[in-house]
């Protein structure tokens, strides 16, 4: 352990050091997601989502950087990211005028290549996956002198992302519950060991993507484990090992940790848009998601979003994946007479009940007798599941028999 950081000195010097760059993400009351908890919780958000460059990567990267000696500064800076710290990196690192090398794999999405090149960083491009990049990262390091700035196992970057549970005590000093999602570990040592100096009986939540569940494995095993393989939507968080530094500060001071299954994200991210008007990204939004399994009643909690860098593709593809898991799109299969008036007879029972036809597709080829069957896909929009069954019913009712069959849009 590095006795220069995590400590209660360390976070106030860090606190102080992040406020020249940081957004003063003010909590949020949520009635949505009180009412979501229940049992007479309260729901506080800390929208780091809302943070420059979208997520609280910077907070870490800026103190660690404002830590370097002077000939430290002048050899620069390298890490390896294809996300959130590979921006933070590369602003801290202009504010100081400090050389930046991000080594970011070949499967990075080109919008967030050149975010990072206009911040002002050297982008390399090495390797499909992160290890790779991380690697690369580490042998130009060695050989160049630069500082590698870990992502998260670095206990001075730890120290900065800790300075969230410093502005949210600050804020609302009753805070008993903080929720903190996790893929290395490096927010989550952080908020969780200054949330203990400063209330040793509040508790923290370490919240992972059940497809990518690090710490708990870790934790369960006493040990740092590495998992075979990782598979999620939130892909900030999709990590196989925790940090084997901070993972002494993790196991000591994390309470419990809460695993969330994919499909509760693309509902968490339906839920955010719709009652927030807020785009969080996957990861960002663990720690709402996790709400539902919370086993504690008449408390206030904050969930950290952690961040809101969501590519517009993704975004869509969630949005329709949330509206069909919730029965508000659903694609039913009716078979009718090839003769006219048909099509408008099935249209009027759906107009009756308040369905909004999105698209048809009419197949005359589903039989070899015509006359007998025609099929008469009709992906429909619902106010969810009891409209549709409703929907569903008149159809019935009136002599057809639908059958729902995947929805696609």
């Amino acid at each position: 352990m590095n006795n220069d950081y995590l400590t209660l000195k360390a976070f106030e010097e860090a606190a102080e050091k992040v406020r020249e760059v940081t957004l003063d993400t003010k909590l949020i009351y949520s009635d949505y997601f009180s009412a979501l908890a229940g049992r007479d919780n309260k729901v506080y958000l800390k929208p780091e989502n809302m943070q420059r460059t979208g997520a609280y990567k910077i907070r870490g990267a800026y103190f660690r950087i404002s830590r370097l000696s002077e000939a430290e500064r002048e050899k620069g800076v390298i890490t390896a990211s294809a996300g959130n710290h590979a921006q933070g990196v590369a602003y801290a690192a202009k504010k100081y005028g400090v050389k930046a090398v991000i080594v970011m794999p070949n499967t990075t999405p080109l919008i967030k290549v050149n975010r990072t090149k206009a911040l002002g960083a050297e982008v390399v491009l090495h390797g499909d996956i992160y290890d790779e990049a991380c690697e690369r990262a580490m042998e130009l390091a060695e050989s160049e002198g630069y500082t590698f700035v870990h992502p998260f196992d670095d206990e001075g970057v730890a120290t900065g992302q800790g300075t969230i549970a410093w502005e949210i005590y600050k804020e609302q000093p009753l805070t008993d519950v903080i929720l903190v999602p996790v893929g290395g570990g490096g927010l989550a040592t952080g908020v969780s060991t200054l949330t203990k100096l400063l209330h040793p009986d509040a508790r923290v939540i370490a919240v992972e993507p059940e497809g990518a569940a690090c710490l708990k494995a870790s934790v369960e095993a006493g040990r740092v484990v590495t998992l075979p393989s990782v598979s999620t939507i939130a892909d900030g968080t999709a990590v196989k090992t925790p940090g084997e530094r901070i993972f002494p500060y993790l196991k000591d001071n994390v309470d419990e940790i809460i695993t969330v299954p994919d499909e509760d994200l693309v509902a968490a991210f339906l839920d955010m848009v719709e009652n927030h008007k807020m785009i969080v990204e996957n990861s960002g939004l663990l720690t709402v998601a996790a709400l539902k399994q919370l086993d504690c009643e008449n408390k206030k909690i904050v969930c950290i979003l952690s961040g809101g860098n969501m590519d517009v593709i993704t975004m869509s593809s969630v949005v329709q994946q949330g509206l069909i898991q919730r029965d508000r799109i659903f694609t039913v299969s009716v078979l009718l007479p090839d003769k006219p008036g048909e099509l408008q007879k099935v249209a009027g029972i759906i107009a009756g009940e308040s369905g909004n036809v999105i698209k048809l597709e009419h197949n005359q080829f589903v039989s070899t007798n015509r006359n007998a069957a025609v099929e008469l896909r009709i992906t429909l929009e619902a106010f969810g599941t009891e409209h549709k069954e409703k929907i569903l019913a008149t159809l019935e009712k009136t002599g057809y028999k639908p059958k729902i069959v995947r929805t696609t849009l």
